[in-house]
């Protein structure tokens, strides 16, 4: 399910960082015996720009598999809207049985963020946030929850033309 504010972003002038949330042995039983593969969780992004994105990719072998889920992360990226310090207000994200929270935090508080919430966190570049993973564990639901809530995240400008006000009236 796209966004539907979601645009194609070029990632020629950004400094991306990969990080490998899961990586999963999948075994296909065929007539032969077993055909064996991997499954790689990726998180791409660029803190400095706020972008992140994330991908899956699925070879015979690890590295391959990684490096089709870079690909495919690289196709996902998506810019976050963020405060100085934290993010702009209380999100929950939801994706299957999986629930993200999001909390913005005073300065100095860190990421508080556990696992595959943590690495899209850090890669996006929010360095304040307080985040509450609720029901499936499944890093694939986590992230997909996560990024349902970053979707959801609205800078003041894009309220205020939403409300059909002036960006200075907005409390």
């Amino acid at each position: 399910m796209p966004a539907p504010n979601s645009k194609k972003m070029e990632t020629g002038g950004l400094n991306l960082k990969e990080q490998v949330i899961a990586i999963n042995r999948v075994t296909k039983v065929v007539k032969g015996g077993k055909n064996l593969s991997f499954a790689a969780l990726v998180v791409v992004g660029d803190p400095a720009s706020k972008t992140v994105g994330f991908g899956t990719g699925k070879a015979r072998e690890v590295p391959a598999a990684i490096k089709k889920g870079i690909e495919s992360a690289k196709r996902n990226l998506r810019k976050v809207h963020v405060l100085n310090h934290t993010i702009a207000h209380q999100v929950l994200g939801r994706f299957g049985a999986g629930q993200v929270l999001l909390k913005p935090a005073p300065a100095g508080t860190g990421v508080i963020a556990g696992g595959p919430v943590r690495a899209v966190m850090q890669a996006a570049g929010v360095p304040n946030v307080l985040t509450k993973s609720i029901g499936s564990r499944n890093p694939h639901n986590m992230i997909r929850a996560t990024f349902a809530a970053l979707e959801q995240l609205r800078d003041r400008q894009e309220m205020a033309d939403l409300r059909g006000i002036a960006k200075e009236k907005l409390g």
